[in-house]
């Protein structure tokens, strides 16, 4: 695979053809990066159409899960959304934080920041900005931030400790993220991992669910849990673009799960009532259906 800098080049290039593109051709493909399936349907969107403060303008369907609905958003909160795109989940963080919070959305790809500042303007929203930056460098100062909510974009990030140890510094203490994205159980095959369009397609660069829980908890994060959790099925005919049919057999045997989780993490602060509990010491229960979570 690439370095660093030529990953992010393919992404913000894939990206930036994506931002000119409709939501309906973005829907046709991986994660709105590949060549179409014939399968006409995104194989990581969730709806948003019935979510408040949803903008169809700001909706490319790029994301691979709801972060925002999990996020425990309140009024007047400040919250930072980590690639921004088009907007679509700064406007759903503004519907909860009211016209007394902020909203602030970081994305490195120029024609995504032009979009979602034409969006806000229409939308006629004065307390959300957007700034260009990489979401492993950010924009913004310290301690800012009272929540963290990104969709779909970690895993397109080389460096992922990086990224979480940026959003453990914006973050106020006792301040949270709820964060989707794309993780493994199970390798990848070489085909897969090395091609530049799976890449961008948010699969290539996703690492082990373990791996991605570890990080999160060697930052210092507390009551990491998983919100929501499902499984995502590539279609053969994308599938057979990279692998042998006997290849794709293998792959579909379940051999390597590919999945959308939704994480929650908590910086800690002064507050001592909240429990100081790791994600592996409530793993069997973070989705039970007397967990609240899911």
């Amino acid at each position: 695979m690439k370095n660093e800098q030529e990953l992010k080049n393919i992404v913000k290039d894939r990206y930036s053809k994506i931002a000119e593109q409709g939501k309906a051709e973005n829907a046709a493909s991986c994660c709105g990066a590949t060549t179409p399936s014939n399968k006409v349907y995104n194989i990581m969107m969730d709806d948003y159409s019935e979510t408040d403060g949803y903008n169809e303008d700001a909706d490319l369907g790029l994301g691979c899960g709801l972060p925002t609905q999990f996020a425990k958003i309140n009024a007047g909160d400040t919250v930072i959304d980590l690639g921004s795109g088009a907007g679509n989940d700064c406007f759903v963080a503004r519907h909860e934080t009211g016209a007394e919070g902020k909203v602030i959305g970081i994305d490195f790809t120029p024609i995504m920041i032009d979009k979602a500042r034409i969006n806000a303007e229409k939308l006629g929203y004065n307390n959300v900005e957007f700034r260009m930056g990489d979401i492993d460098d950010m924009p913004v100062s310290n301690n800012i931030a009272d929540v963290v909510v990104s969709n779909c974009v970690l895993n397109l990030v080389p460096n992922k400790e990086k990224v979480i140890a940026e959003m453990y510094r914006v973050l106020k203490p006792n301040g949270h993220f709820s964060v989707s994205d794309i993780v493994l159980v199970g390798n990848l095959p070489e085909a897969l991992k090395e091609d530049a369009e799976m890449y961008a397609g948010c699969v290539a660069g996703a690492i082990q669910k373990s791996d991605y829980l570890q990080l999160i908890e060697a930052q210092g994060f507390q009551n990491v849990q998983i919100q929501k959790e499902k499984p995502i099925v590539i279609p053969d005919d994308i599938l057979s673009k990279y692998l042998s049919e006997e290849e794709v057999k293998t792959f579909n045997q379940k051999a390597v799960g590919i999945f959308s989780i939704t994480v929650y993490g908590e910086k800690p602060g002064s507050k001592e009532e909240k429990p100081k509990l790791k994600f592996s010491e409530i793993e069997g229960e973070s989705c039970s259906p007397n967990s609240g979570c899911c």
